[in-house]
């Protein structure tokens, strides 16, 4: 368990671009993936912060720093053994919390059936909106292709994920562990749209927001569980500790892995000398460094609008770049240590481009399509707003009453978000397959246990009977001329990075069992 412990530890997608490319390629990915970390962490730290303030009146900046203390002390404590069993008791808050919203606001609207039509009747429910403009900020095509491009950074290439398939025992673990992951995805999402179904719903003729009740539109979730549960002591306590599971559970990975990636990627390739002891204190005092840097981002993330879009934003911006390059890596043998630098670097910075364009000139309402809110029902005399927050402007109200859009501002900056992802992934590989063919990539010779290969597919053997399994081996999915100076012409079956560990992990047990290796 220690050995599997430390190994976990690993940077293991950064470790992979050095064994694919160079050092050079690993710490430039290093250095992308700690900025969206970080950027990432700022956000998820004010979200529940704003919960806490709406539901009992506690300072908003004082609820921002308390909850950045407390994931960074328990996550410098426990480690990576901290962060797992936390979350499995924090999803199950997570649940709860959105479950008492829900069967509340069923019961004071007096079933599901009210609460759909007031949705469908209102324009919330649009699901065949085909719309492939890419501009339009949401539509069927935007969710599909720019949540598909999202969604794989965030669970393929990403340390905070990747570290825990990694802490499974076998590759099989590791898998099983996805799909339970997909099924508990599913069903969090699930409530999430349920609830906002039930707070328009509840609020279709008087939008606290328009009508001034909150401050930020990010507040309405925790407005709604003060409103229909002030009755039943405990209950908007257990939402606010529904918002801070989500919280506590993502700020204590991504402090982790900020940490693990910096000893393994920053400090052991130059100290060498240095004893796992000491290491162990370093990764530590990384992650009280990280959370408090984190905490300090939070303030940026209050001036970013959404929470939601800021932070599906910054996942697209930095983690289609990355999802770019290790798509370099993995499908194309011919691509080389330069031509990976080079389209990583470009597809980051169009979608840097892009991302911050968006933010400074947002796209026009025929663009984001704005559902109507009313407050003809609102009765003003009654409501306490002496509990509302001054949150800190936005980017737009920062740059004043611009009178004059630049030609670019109705056309590139205001794609949707959903597709900065897309942007940077696409712009990575065009320019890094380029840039290889132009500088000798088809004259280089690849270990091909760092190309995807037919036999990597093998996860059809969970779900499909084993004799469609066996038939599935078969199949040539990529079929990569070998060459004869080839060395390795048959490799290819196992990811190097799990590879490595089970042989790590044997080694040492058969050393244990006085058995030479």
């Amino acid at each position: 368990m220690k050995e599997r412990t430390r190994a976990c530890r690993r940077s293991v997608p950064q470790r992979y671009l050095e064994l694919r490319f160079n050092k050079y390629v690993r710490l430039i990915g290093t250095i992308l993936f700690i900025i969206q970390t970080i950027l990432y962490t700022g956000i998820v730290i004010y979200a529940p912060a704003l919960a806490l303030n709406q539901v009992t009146k506690f300072d908003l900046w004082g609820a921002v720093v308390a909850t950045g203390v407390v994931c960074t002390f328990y996550c410098t404590l426990g480690g990576l053994k901290a962060v797992v069993w936390t979350d499995v008791f924090q999803v199950g808050i997570m649940v709860a919390g959105f479950s008492s919203v829900i069967i509340r606001a069923v019961v004071v609207q007096g079933g599901i059936e009210p609460i759909l039509n007031d949705s469908y009747y209102g324009g919330r429910l649009n699901f065949w909106d085909f719309n492939p403009n890419p501009l339009q900020r949401h539509s069927f095509w935007t969710i599909v292709i720019g949540g598909t491009f999202t969604w794989t950074g965030i669970y393929g290439v990403n340390q905070s994920q990747v570290q825990r398939y990694i802490a499974c025992k076998t590759r099989f673990h590791a898998k099983m562990s996805l799909y339970v992951n997909l099924v508990g995805l599913w069903a969090i999402l699930c409530c999430a749209v349920l609830s906002g179904l039930a707070m328009y719903s509840i609020y279709k003729d008087c939008d606290p927001w328009t009508a001034k009740f909150v401050s930020a539109p990010d507040q309405l979730m925790p407005y709604l569980s003060l409103d229909i549960l002030r009755d039943y002591p405990g209950l908007p306590g257990l939402f606010v500790a529904c918002a801070y599971s989500g919280t506590l559970s993502t700020v204590s990975s991504s402090i982790n892995a900020l940490a693990a990636v910096t000893v393994e990627d920053l400090v052991k390739p130059y100290f060498k000398s240095l004893s796992e002891t000491k290491l162990s204190w370093i990764s530590k005092g990384a992650s009280f460094f990280y959370g408090a840097v984190c905490i300090g981002m939070a303030g940026l993330a209050s001036m970013m609008g959404g929470l939601l879009q800021a932070a599906l934003s910054i996942f697209g911006m930095v983690g289609g770049p990355l999802l770019g390059l290790f798509s370099l890596g993995i499908l194309f043998p011919f691509v080389n240590s330069l031509g990976a630098i080079v389209g990583l670097l470009v597809g980051f910075t169009v979608s840097l481009w892009v991302g911050i364009g968006s933010q400074i000139y947002p796209p026009l309402p025929i663009r984001s399509l704005p559902k109507h809110l009313s407050i003809e029902g609102c009765n003003f005399s009654t409501i306490d707003t002496n509990w509302t927050t001054t949150a800190l402007p936005l980017v737009t109200d920062l740059m004043g009453d611009v009178s004059e859009r630049p030609a670019l501002a109705d056309d590139w900056y205001s794609m949707s978000y959903l597709y900065f992802s897309t942007i940077g992934t696409i712009i990575a590989v065009i320019v890094g397959v380029v840039v290889s063919l132009l500088s000798g990539g088809l004259k280089q010779n690849v270990n091909r246990d760092y190309l995807l290969t037919s036999q990597d597919f093998d996860y059809l053997q969970v779900l499909l009977p084993s004799r469609w399994g066996k038939e599935t081996e078969k199949v040539e999915v990529l079929n990569w001329k070998i060459r004869d100076s080839d060395p390795n012409p048959d490799k290819g079956t196992d990811n190097p990075a799990f590879s490595h560990m089970e042989m790590y992990n044997t080694e040492k047990n058969e050393k244990v069992n006085g058995v030479n290796p």
